[in-house]
């Protein structure tokens, strides 16, 4: 009686131990956008199990009892990755309760780090989903110091862990905000960020003669271990920088500093040095729309940058850092569409279809070096995948379904579930200021 009670209390645990069958989703028929640089693909489908990716393309074949959704008329593709931004980061720009961007006052600098601050319940996530957003590079303001600390890449689920990876970069700001922040001009700012690296240097040699803690120490101990990880290529160091000069001179740092992986980001002037950038193999995160200078860094800007970058062979992805000063990152994919249009215009270069797709999805990521497991619908990849009613570049184009990680995301936010309460307001159900 014993053993078969034992036996039966077995069989119970291993049934309660073993997964569930991941559920397999076929989107079959419609134009399928695999994000990598790819052409768009007529008729076609995509298959993924899980969190990830099967199969994409056109003649897959659909797994038996897969749920399968019509997709003939629409168009599948990867989710739009945007960034560096401020999602999870801040509820309202002039509230300093809701917003975590940067700080000020603080002692720290490289080693400040976004993701135990991000809010996945944050309203602004829940409105860039429905516009086909799925992951964000999320990095905090330089404050006090050139070294603004470390960004995270999050996704856009519903969910309490938003976290794909903490600490994926340090953010430094260079150029004209740089300068102002390290007491007033470039050679500032460069002197403080060989120093603070020289710094960090000098601890890995000696911890015990290393200050770090006094009042004026600027390298706080705790700033030198995400410091070292810059040093030694574990942490992209990502710097924001527009004038073709200042790009040189950060492309001149992994002489003194081999290991450093560098990822540049704005790069009005970039075009001016488009060769050097690509024989360093540096990536770069460029404004999405530079085609006026909006400041004397930004005298040469053109919106043909991104065209004559990618052209170069730079890794090339766009954001809307200095682009786009209202709420919505989901615009990063009509600057997409921009450069696809001025293709059509006279002297002007910019990128075909797949290419330009390829900034907003799978390049990002390869700037970061996670092209791997997202940005595009290649098999393995994690499962990002969004449904649109049309081609994703064109501004009458909406998502009708949302998939982060193989999860479907609900179709609605607080933005437009007050939408729907006030477009159509009932007297009993609103408040009595209402009435007049």
């Amino acid at each position: 009686m014993k053993a078969l009670l034992l036996s039966s209390l077995l069989l119970g645990a291993t049934l309660v131990a073993a997964p569930a069958a991941a559920q397999v989703v076929a989107v079959v028929g419609g134009t399928v956008a695999l994000g990598d640089g790819s052409q768009p693909i007529p008729n076609g489908t995509v298959v993924f199990s899980g969190e990830r990716i099967v199969a994409a393309g056109a003649n897959v074949t659909v797994p038996a009892g897969a749920q399968v959704i019509d997709a003939r008329g629409k168009w599948v593709a990867a989710g739009i990755i945007t960034g560096p931004n401020e999602l999870g980061l801040v509820d309202a720009d002039g509230v300093d309760e809701s917003n975590d961007v940067v700080a000020r006052q603080s002692p720290f600098s490289a080693a400040i780090d976004v993701a135990p601050a991000i809010n996945p319940a944050s309203v602004p996530i829940a409105n860039e989903r429905l516009g086909g957003v799925t992951r964000a590079l999320v990095a905090p303001n330089a404050g006090g110091s050139i070294f603004a600390g470390q960004g995270a890449v999050i996704d856009l689920g519903e969910d309490a862990l938003p976290i794909m990876r903490a600490r994926a970069f340090q953010y430094v700001e260079l150029g004209e905000d740089g300068g102002r922040i390290a007491g007033g001009s470039r050679t500032a700012s460069f002197a403080m960020l060989r120093d603070a690296l020289a710094q960090a240097a000098d601890y890995r040699r000696n911890p015990a003669a290393f200050d770090g803690r006094s009042r004026d120490a600027l390298v706080k101990r705790a700033d030198v271990q995400p410091l070292l990880d810059v040093l030694d290529g574990r942490t992209p160091l990502m710097v924001h920088v527009e004038r073709a000069s200042d790009i040189r001179a950060v492309l001149a740092l992994p002489r003194d500093y081999p290991r450093l992986k560098l990822v540049l980001v704005g790069a009005t002037e970039g075009w001016m040095v488009a060769r050097e950038i690509a024989a360093a193999r540096v990536p770069v995160i460029a404004t999405a729309l530079a085609d006026l200078p909006a400041s004397f860094e930004q005298v040469a800007a053109t919106e043909s940058n991104v065209g004559r970058l990618t052209a170069a062979g730079v890794v090339t992805a766009i954001s809307t850092i200095g682009a786009n000063d209202a709420p919505g990152e989901h615009v990063i994919k009509q600057y997409a569409g921009n450069l696809v249009a001025i293709t059509r215009v006279p002297g002007a270069t910019g990128l075909n279809w797949g290419q330009a797709f390829a900034t907003i999805t799978s390049r990002p990521a390869e700037a970061l070096g996670l092209d791997g497991e997202i940005g595009s619908l290649r098999p393995g990849r994690r499962a990002d995948v969004v449904l649109w009613s049309g081609d994703p570049l064109e501004l009458s184009s909406l998502p009708i379904q949302v998939w982060i990680d193989g999860r479907l995301q609900p179709t609605s936010s607080r933005q437009t579930r007050l939408r729907d309460r006030y477009s159509t307001p009932q007297e009993d159900g609103l408040p009595k200021a209402y009435r007049y």
